[in-house]
Order: C-alpha cells, then structure tokens, then sequence
C-alpha cells in the first residue's frame, strides 16, 4: 500500500484557490439565483406604495425636519461616461452643517479643486480657496429657498439636498409613484438599517435607514430618463443632530476678502448634447 507523502506548499496553496474559486462561484451562483427569483417576484407584484415603507420614508424625513442643527459627512460617487463607454467613478466628500432656518456651510473636498459654501442666512458666499476666487449673492429666507436659488442662477447643486429641505417626505410624495421594503442590512454605518427602493420623480432610489435613529446611511440613485442608467450613491457618516452651532461657522473672512467673480452659471451654453436640468434632477456632469 503507497505511503500518504506531504502535499508541497505550492501545490496545496494553489489547490486552496481552487477550492476557493469552486466555493466562491457557487455562493455567486447561487446569491444569483436567488437575486433572480426576488427580482422575479417583485417584477409580478403590483407597483404599490407598502406601508412599511412609507412609514420608514416619514420617520427618516420627520427626524431630519426636526432637528433645528445638525452636521454630518457625505461622500458621493458617481460615474461618467468614458471615451471607450464605459462608465468612470468619480467622488466628492461634502462636510456639512446647518441650522435651521436660513443657515448653511458645506465644504466639498472632491475629484478636483476645493470649493466651501457659505450662507449665513443674509449672504452667501461660493469661495475658490486655490484661485482665492469668491462669488457673493444675497441669501434667501429659507435653507430651501436659497438651495433653489443658487441652482437656477449658477448651477449650484448638492446631491444630498433632498435630505436637507425642511421637509424630506412632503417634497418626494406628489411624486411617488411606487415604494416597498427590502429587508435589513448591518453594513453601513456599523449599525442596523431598514432598506427602502422607491420611485418618482423620474428617480430609482434606494435608501438605508437607520432602524434605531431614522437617519440616512446611503442612497442609491438612478435616473430613469438617463439611457446609461449611470449610478450615483452617497454614504452619510459623522451624524450630529442638535450640536451647538455658533454664527461664525456659516461664515469665512479668507472667502471675504477673495478677489470677486460673478455669481453666475459657469457655462452660459451648454455643450452639445447635454440635458437641462429638471426640478428633480441634477445638471449633467461636465
């Protein structure tokens, strides 16, 4: 009878991938599958709004329309069509604070040049820190009214506006065409979030909502009349909900004193190709 020998290193190694690769493609297979058959079911269901749902989407909107301060961390990723049609990822991170009603400071660190947003609920300033470049307008009375403003007149647009107007679920339910529960994850943020896909508005969302808290963890986002169906998504962190807030945070001296540019769109024609911006949706990305 021939002795059992040791089985070399290497070869044992590579024989471990290769069971690995076998496990790994049939969990894939089966995720799958069972991804198929939930799309199926959900495909034959009536488009409805599930009360479940609809009960997250108002706690999550009630809970952010109630806090008079607060501050967090987002960070978008996007994509873009390439030369070869592929889609790139590009992101931004957007540190926020705001206080209730006219007062708003967002500092975007991205994919490109610094830019901070000030609005101290009597002027706001859009400051260009590497070209020491500000543009200055008078404010709104209101954080909506201004986000509103500064979009129509200079393309100023943050993607997670729709969580920050003063009231979230009163501004998305004329829309609402179809709402329903997905189930419960504990990946984003570290804690427990109920899963909601929504649709109206021209938009296919889908959002993560703390089950304890009721604050956002991430959106997924597609524009149902964009034909590449290109992906955008935010994950929120670092949430504060009613921290002390004082009136010089929404403002800056070094944007103060920065040389003055029109506060204007940056593209007066736009380029060949390109969509204009509804109510519900975002300039295109240059």
């Amino acid at each position: 009878m021939r002795k059992c020998g040791i089985i070399p290193w290497a070869t044992a190694f590579v024989l471990g991938i290769f069971l690995m690769g076998l496990i790994c493609a049939n969990a894939q297979n089966a995720s799958q599958s069972t991804q198929k058959q939930a799309a199926n079911a959900q495909s034959a269901a009536p488009l409805t709004l599930e009360p479940k749902a609809i009960e997250i989407l108002k706690a999550t909107s009630g809970r952010l329309a109630a806090a008079q301060t607060m501050s967090f961390t987002a960070v978008e990723t996007f994509e873009s069509l390439s030369r070869q049609g592929a889609p790139l990822v590009y992101a931004n991170k957007f540190e926020v604070t705001m206080h209730r009603p006219n007062k708003l400071k967002v500092i975007l660190a991205g994919d490109g040049p610094v830019s901070e947003f000030y609005d101290d609920g009597k002027t706001v300033m859009a400051f260009s820190p590497a070209e020491n470049l500000v543009a200055i307008t008078d404010a709104q009375p209101t954080i909506d009214a201004t986000l509103e403003s500064v979009f129509h007149s200079a393309a100023i647009y943050f993607p997670f506006t729709d969580i920050i107007v003063a009231d979230p679920y009163g501004d998305m339910a004329s829309g609402l065409k179809h709402a329903y529960y997905v189930g419960q994850s504990k990946i984003l943020g570290g804690v427990t979030t109920d899963i909601v896909a929504f649709a109206g508005n021209g938009i296919f969302a889908e959002i993560w909502v703390g089950t304890e808290d009721k604050l956002p963890r991430g959106i997924h986002a597609i524009y149902l009349d964009d034909p590449d169906h290109l992906r955008h998504n935010l994950i929120f962190s670092d949430w504060q909900i009613e921290p002390a807030v004082t009136d010089d945070a929404f403002t800056s001296s070094a944007a103060a004193s920065a040389k003055h540019m029109p506060f204007a769109h940056p593209n007066a024609q736009p380029g060949p190709g390109a969509r204009p911006p509804t109510k519900n949706s975002p300039p295109q990305s240059q």
